[in-house]
């Protein structure tokens, strides 16, 4: 496969994760990290990385908004719950903040 097709094929694939991840509010971010390692706000930081490394201006809060589909404090108000003790301890023993 060249380059060109592989980029095509992996920016479908991102598309459709991010798509996939806005119809599915009721997976908190937590739960992501916990079981996966990453969240959307992880997605919007690396969107932001390739943005930065490309010399392209994208800020915080516009790759944010790439990933939610809205701006990042709307969508905690629509969708994000407080964490559960149980959520938070296991985030804090995988080494999370």
């Amino acid at each position: 496969m060249d380059d060109a097709t592989r980029t095509i094929l992996e920016a479908a694939a991102f598309r459709r994760l991010v798509e996939h991840l806005r119809a599915h509010t009721e997976v908190q971010n937590i739960d992501l990290m916990n079981l996966a390692g990453f969240c959307r706000n992880c997605l919007s930081n690396w969107l932001k990385d390739a943005a930065d490394a490309a010399g392209v201006p994208l800020s915080k809060d516009e790759a944010r908004e790439a990933v939610y589909g809205m701006p990042y404090e709307e969508w905690k108000r629509c969708h994000q719950t407080e964490a559960t003790p149980e959520q938070k301890a296991l985030f804090a023993a995988k080494g999370g903040a």
